[in-house]
């Protein structure tokens, strides 16, 4: 039997990069999946290809921040799918300009303002749609996608993204310890280098920077994040909640 059979698994950001890696994974461990992103067109094309797998994925256009659109998707996933037992909260944007990010002083605030809604408040309102349903059933699992750049200063990306990774970390501790009286749980994962798009926004010394700093020798893929995500929200992972777990090939250590 596949480990997530007859769930119901919600990814934000599926259209490309981990979120595309998260939902594909998902879909083939047996799961129905909806993918959610601002770009429908994406979205669409990935779970066209996993229905003609045989799998079961339904595309939705959206903007994480709006949070009545985001209602209006949830309920149709319900509708379609089955109440939502698990949020992948991986939707995220990471400004830069001719690939350099900003320095705080030179920074735009409505730069800042848009990072801090996609990446925190988009979070928030995915959790504020579905978690009361989740509570109701006293079932569910959340999985936040952090970054390294939430747990140390790295220099390839701006301050609002920084402030927003870290924001995750503990938007997942206080939510595991509300939440775990009702049997959900929830944690983050905090990629480091992944070979998506977003990581070729920057020029590439940078990236050829950060993996000589990187013990594994190699760039992460999708997958290696998708993995992860599977095991969190496994019955292997039941008993692990309020955890933020690197996927960064040994670059960030404690």
């Amino acid at each position: 039997m596949k480990s997530h059979a007859n769930r119901v698994v919600l990814v934000t950001g599926a259209g490309s990069g981990i979120g595309q890696g998260i939902a594909e994974a998902f879909a083939q461990h047996g799961a129905a999946v909806g993918l959610l992103d601002f770009n429908g067109e994406n979205a669409e094309r990935i779970a066209a290809t996993l229905r003609d797998q045989g799998l079961t994925a339904h595309a939705y256009q959206a903007d994480v921040v709006d949070f009545n659109a985001v209602s209006s998707v949830c309920a149709d996933i319900e509708r379609t799918l089955g109440p939502i037992d698990i949020i992948v909260n991986n939707a995220g944007i990471s400004p830069k300009r001719k690939g350099i990010p900003v320095e705080t002083w030179k920074m735009d605030v409505e730069e800042w303002r848009r990072v801090i809604d996609v990446n925190l408040s988009g979070a928030f309102n995915t959790v504020r749609v579905v978690v009361p349903g989740m509570v109701k059933r006293r079932s569910g699992s959340i999985v936040n996608m952090s970054s390294v750049a939430g747990r140390a200063h790295l220099w390839m990306v701006a301050v609002h993204y920084s402030t927003t990774k870290a924001g995750l970390i503990g938007f997942t501790r206080h939510l595991a310890g509300e939440l775990g009286p009702y049997g959900i749980t929830v944690n983050a994962l905090a990629p480091g280098r992944i070979d998506t798009p977003l990581m070729h926004m920057v020029p590439e010394e940078i990236n050829q920077k950060a993996l000589e700093q990187t013990p594994l020798g190699r760039y992460g893929l999708p997958e290696d994040v998708a993995s992860a995500a599977l095991f969190l929200t496994s019955a292997e992972a039941g008993f692990i909640t309020g955890q933020v777990l690197d996927v960064a090939g040994g670059w960030f250590m404690t």
